[in-house]
């Protein structure tokens, strides 16, 4: 089993930029297919993009491709969602979660494991 822990969230202006972290700990990450997902009170949890095990290959939501990217350092069993150009509407609980997998999946149920959640706020 693998427990993980996000940070990085906080408040940022409009057109700013965050860098969250996934921490992960009892398993080792690369293991793992890694994905962010974010979501908003009273709506279902968004897919964001994913990260293949060994960091070579990466897939994004048309929602916020060419503005967020997913990276990962094996050796530090972390994993980041660097998020530029953040809009207003950016503003939710980003969460990362772990999938056995052998692909990257947009679908929440594919994810066995789960962050705690970090919020991020986007002011105008």
């Amino acid at each position: 089993q693998v427990q993980l822990v996000e940070s990085g969230g906080g408040l940022v202006q409009a057109g700013g930029s965050l860098r969250l972290s996934c921490v992960a700990s009892g398993r080792t990450l690369s293991n793992y297919i890694m994905g962010w997902f974010r979501q908003a009170p009273g709506k279902e949890r968004e897919f964001l993009g994913g990260i293949t095990r060994s960091g070579g290959g990466t897939y994004y939501a048309d929602s916020v491709k060419g503005r967020f990217t997913i990276s990962r350092d094996n050796a530090k069993n972390t994993v980041y969602l660097q998020m530029n150009s953040l809009k207003p509407e950016d503003t939710t609980v980003y969460y990362c979660a772990a999938s056995s997998r052998v692909a990257i999946k947009p679908t929440p149920y594919e994810y066995a494991y789960w962050g705690q959640g970090t919020q991020v706020t986007v002011s105008s």
